[in-house]
């Protein structure tokens, strides 16, 4: 998800591959119904035999607010790990977008970290936030949040701005993904490692 979000933002065409289709049916759904374009292969079985995958290849779309709030459900219902990644991407659809984290008490809070590189996040409570779009990110330098999706979800909105970005502390990032900086320049970043003097 994370690297369909990063894709959307910065409006880029990419090829996933491998990707579980069952635990992004959803998901990719509600991409739809907000205007997201992309072409899926036919599925084809992992090496355990029973895992489903597809590759998706993204193209640059125009999006759309969603007509009902996006909130997580058990599966296989939305993802609680993917809900985040719906924050940067509400922030570039144009329209009010609702989004209800009920899972994680005080989560939402750090999406409002996309108000510092030109969003339009309010937080309604611990839990819901209203994100208005279009945005037109603009470089700033952040300390990365606490809380893994949403650190990435910074991340992800750095990708999309204008002008130079810089994330401090981003130790939860490295430990949750593994080489994501190098993977993201492969696909035409620009991320460099900082280090403080």
């Amino acid at each position: 998800m994370s690297l369909l979000a990063a894709a959307i933002v910065t409006r880029s065409e990419i090829t996933i591959e491998r990707c579980p289709i069952e635990f992004l049916e959803i998901e990719l759904a509600l991409l739809e119904e907000m205007g997201f374009l992309y072409d899926r292969t036919e599925e084809y079985p992992a090496a355990n035999g029973h895992t489903r995958l597809v590759d998706l290849t993204t193209k640059p779309s125009a999006l759309h607010a969603p007509l009902d709030k996006i909130h997580p459900m058990p599966f296989p219902g939305l993802n609680i790990d993917n809900l985040p990644f719906f924050a940067v991407i509400a922030a570039v659809a144009e329209g009010q977008t609702f989004l209800h984290d009920w899972v994680y008490e005080n989560r939402a809070i750090y999406l409002t970290d996309l108000n510092k590189l030109g969003g339009n996040v309010k937080l309604l409570d611990p839990h819901r936030v209203m994100i208005e779009g279009p945005t037109s990110f603009t470089g700033s330098e952040l300390v990365c949040p606490p809380a893994l999706r949403p650190a990435v979800v910074i991340l992800l909105a750095m990708l999309a701005s204008k002008g130079t970005s810089v994330l401090r502390s981003t130790y939860v990032i490295a430990r949750g993904y593994e080489d994501l900086a190098e993977r993201l320049n492969q696909l035409g970043a620009n991320i460099e490692p900082f280090r403080d003097i």
